[in-house]
């Protein structure tokens, strides 16, 4: 048990994923998490599910708290900072916002003590991972703190440099979505051929699952992984012949430096080009 007030600036997915997560490893008891929002029926359902104390005064809730998560959508960043009252010295401030920069956070809130940390939509089930960095202010204590909070949430992984959470957003962060849309892409492909839909789905949703779990259970590197169900004329080497020549790898490679980049002008609030180290390779 942590013994700390926790509130959670902005009720959405994430926030609610972190407090199933607090309650269910017994970290947090739901009177002493606070939730905060907008909308008084997104709150009102919280604590319903959960027992959580419910708030529409963003600044009313940061008050009694000796953490403060902040989880609004980027675009609202600069909006809630400056309505954002109250934050007692010694609490702890710790962002799951992707694109905003400690010395954003806290310029915009006049506060030391922060956590920056980019968590993935699997935390919502407790199978997700989290980057996450700190400022120098934040004490021992606070980093216990933030590393159960965010360990509440699946993997966690602590950085020096605050660079890579930039990065991260753009892999790990941005990453189930590629997941699903290469599932998406292998499901349709065996609707195509003729299997019924819940049984492509089965067959491909199995076959992430264990491949997954095949490469956890072995030292091998992934390409020796992949030569190794690859055999010479087989119906492998035709599929990943067509995947090299449509430019796949290169695909992927790009799709997460446009990640990377809009993460970095999210931090901004402005275009930024970081030019492409893939640009223009063949394939492209």
């Amino acid at each position: 048990m942590l013994n700390k007030t926790i509130a959670f600036i902005g009720p959405g997915a994430m926030a609610e994923a972190m407090i199933g997560g607090l309650i269910r490893q017994k970290l947090a008891e739901p009177p002493h998490l606070l939730v905060s929002g907008p909308r008084s029926q997104r709150v009102e359902l919280l604590k319903e599910k959960y027992g959580v104390q419910p708030f529409t005064d963003n600044s009313a809730a940061a008050s009694l708290a000796d953490v403060v998560v902040l989880s609004v959508k980027p675009q609202r960043l600069t909006g809630v900072m400056k309505a954002l009252k109250g934050i007692k010295p010694e609490a702890l401030v710790l962002s799951i916002i992707a694109g905003a920069g400690i010395k954003k956070l806290s310029g915009g809130l006049k506060h030391s003590a922060i956590v920056r940390s980019m968590p993935n939509t699997p935390a919502q089930i407790g199978e997700g991972i989290t980057v996450w960095t700190m400022s120098p202010a934040v004490t021992l204590e606070q980093q216990e703190v933030a590393r159960a909070i965010l360990g509440a949430l699946g993997d966690e992984v602590f950085v020096e440099d605050e660079h890579y959470l930039d990065m991260a957003t753009a892999l790990s962060g941005t990453g189930p979505a590629y997941v699903f849309m290469f599932m998406e892409a292998m499901i349709d492909a065996g609707v195509h051929m003729g299997f019924p839909r819940r049984i492509a789905e089965q067959l491909v949703v199995q076959t992430l699952r264990g491949s997954v779990d095949f490469y956890k259970s072995n030292e091998m590197h992934v390409s020796a992984l992949r030569n190794q169900v690859t055999s010479p004329g087989g119906t492998s080497a035709e599929a990943l012949y067509y995947l090299e020549k449509a430019g796949f790898r290169t695909a992927i490679s790009r799709a997460v430096w446009a990640a990377y980049q809009r993460s970095v002008e999210l931090g901004k609030e402005q275009p930024v080009h970081i030019p492409d180290p893939h640009a223009g390779e063949k394939g492209e």
